[in-house]
């Protein structure tokens, strides 16, 4: 169970098969929807995370998926290969363990590791707090990777500037039905693992197809992190992104 979002969260548990009438005194008087109060809390911490990346000219990605699609190993070769002449930052989001954190730190890249316990997503709230702890450059990257879920993170701005999804080729083509929401709030879908085609029944036409139907305005590109196929693609699109956002650096 998620502690921030509380997905999975039972009920109170009392019986209710006693009569709620005039003469109880177990009246309920207010009802409060937890969801709504706990977006719009999030939305604002949102908001001024976004206000800070404009003020710095600081271009975020929040980097989402399930488990196992890439993400760090995608990170470590983006921060190595990237050439941009902008200084690269990571916060790093899993349970528990610094180990991807550390893995990106051995790339040269500044990095922080929030680790949210029993929750299944970063929060704008953790976000703010992790920035106050980095203090990005003016005109730099910043890469949030979230924890691995196709659910929950979905639901949740963290003020960023473009969502990227991870898909691998291990997950299967029905996964944009399964999961349309963090499909429908993605701009980019980056299909990893291409390597792993050839010993796997994944169909790219009809994942693809999928995808798009969910969100017709999706990005598509396959890569293999491992292997460097299609990596340009990806710098491509981050430069192709912030080139209007970002003045040239000197």
């Amino acid at each position: 169970m998620c502690e921030t979002c509380g997905c999975g969260e039972h009920k109170h548990p009392h019986d209710h098969t006693h009569d709620h009438d005039h003469h109880d005194h177990h009246n309920h008087t207010k009802v409060v929807d937890l969801n709504i109060d706990i977006m719009a809390h999030n939305n604002i911490e949102a908001a001024l995370n976004r206000g800070f990346f404009m003020g710095r000219k600081i271009f975020c990605i929040n980097m989402v998926s399930s488990p196992g699609s890439g993400k760090t190993t995608i990170l470590e070769k983006t921060v190595s290969r990237l050439i941009t002449g902008r200084k690269i930052y990571v916060i790093e989001g899993d349970q528990q363990t610094f180990l991807d954190s550390d893995r990106i730190k051995k790339t040269g890249a500044p990095a922080y590791q929030i680790n949210t316990g029993n929750g299944c997503h970063l929060d704008a709230h953790m976000i703010g707090k992790a920035l106050k702890e980095l203090d990005p450059d003016p005109q730099s990257f910043l890469f949030i990777e979230n924890v691995g879920n196709l659910v929950c993170p979905a639901m949740f701005d963290l003020g960023e500037n473009k969502r990227v999804l991870i898909a691998s080729v291990t997950e299967g083509e029905d996964k944009p039905l399964k999961y349309p929401l963090m499909f429908e709030t993605a701009h980019l879908c980056i299909i990893n693992k291409s390597d792993l085609s050839p010993y796997v029944d994944f169909r790219k036409d009809d994942f693809s197809r999928n995808a798009l139907s969910v969100n017709h305005k999706l990005q598509i590109i396959e890569i293999s992190a491992k292997t460097g196929d299609g990596m340009d693609l990806w710098y491509e699109w981050i430069n192709s992104q912030v080139s209007d956002m970002l003045p040239t650096s000197p």
